[in-house]
């Protein structure tokens, strides 16, 4: 059982994301990254954010497709959070805490 919570960690079936990105739909935005971009502040209101919540939704206010997708991994990469989906500017992340607020499906 261990296991399996381990892995769902690290990545998510099509169930859980369709799933995650159902719940998703209904919040707003919890952070604006603007033209500061990544910065040390915004980085630890992150972290803070997503200890209180395992399901952001951010807006990334500025830049290219491309500069937004760089952004959107950054994130994923410094913070272990799962990217859930992106439409326009903005992204919603994953990062799974215990005991967790959400039942995920198992597949």
């Amino acid at each position: 059982m261990a296991q399996n919570r381990k892995k769902s960690l690290t990545e998510l079936s099509n169930n859980q994301l369709k799933y995650l990105r159902g719940i998703a739909h209904n919040i707003k935005p919890m952070l604006i990254i603007g033209n500061n971009g990544l910065s040390e502040s915004l980085m630890t209101e992150l972290e803070n954010t997503l200890s209180h919540h395992e399901l952001l939704k951010i807006k990334i206010a500025y830049g290219e497709r491309e500069d937004r997708q760089a952004i959107v991994e950054q994130l994923v990469q410094q913070t272990g959070a799962l990217h859930v989906q992106t439409i326009g500017k903005t992204c919603v992340i994953f990062r799974q805490k215990e005991p967790s607020e959400f039942m995920l499906p198992r597949n």
